[in-house]
């Protein structure tokens, strides 16, 4: 019983030292992801999945965000330097010859933004990991420079909040 009793306790200590995102529903920033991408966007929103588009907004984004979990070991790897961000970069160039990585300030959380071309315009995608949570944004718009810009408006405006202190 003892035992027992000190397995619970770390398995207690140990749920509370993950502390993952501040916000698990992105229903609750469907006003601030408005702002931050601009114009008249049309939104749907679950607690998990989020998708906008605006055609008046500069560069027409469409835009899908994402919440989910990471267990594969991404985001230690990362944070250790296992796992470099030239090295995820050469990964996103071998999909895109026009890829191209770069670290996002989203402390506590770790992140990296990539953009490239598309056929018909660009594209940019941020990954966000905190303690084996997932955010995902990616953008389309008519170039790579427009899709960066809305995948950076929210990093900057909304991610945060998601992510917490």
């Amino acid at each position: 019983m003892r035992c027992l009793l000190v397995l619970l306790g770390c398995l207690i200590a140990h749920a509370t030292q993950a502390q993952g995102f501040a916000s698990h529903d992105l229903t609750a920033f469907v006003d601030p992801i408005k702002t931050a991408v601009g114009g008249k966007p049309t939104v749907q929103a679950t607690p998990l999945n989020l998708a906008l588009t605006c055609s008046p907004c500069t560069g027409s984004p469409a835009v899908e965000i994402q919440l989910g979990a990471s267990n594969d070991g991404t985001e230690t790897r990362v944070r250790s330097g296992v796992t470099s961000f030239a090295k995820l970069e050469s990964l996103c160039i071998k999909q895109n010859p026009d890829c191209r990585l770069s670290a996002l300030p989203v402390s506590p959380a770790i992140g990296w933004i990539t953009v490239y071309a598309l056929e018909n315009g660009g594209g940019s995608t941020a990954v966000i990991l905190r303690d084996g949570d997932l955010l995902t944004i990616r953008a389309r718009a008519d170039s790579p420079g427009h899709a960066e810009d809305s995948v950076r408006a929210l990093t900057q405006n909304v991610v945060p909040k998601i992510v917490g202190p």
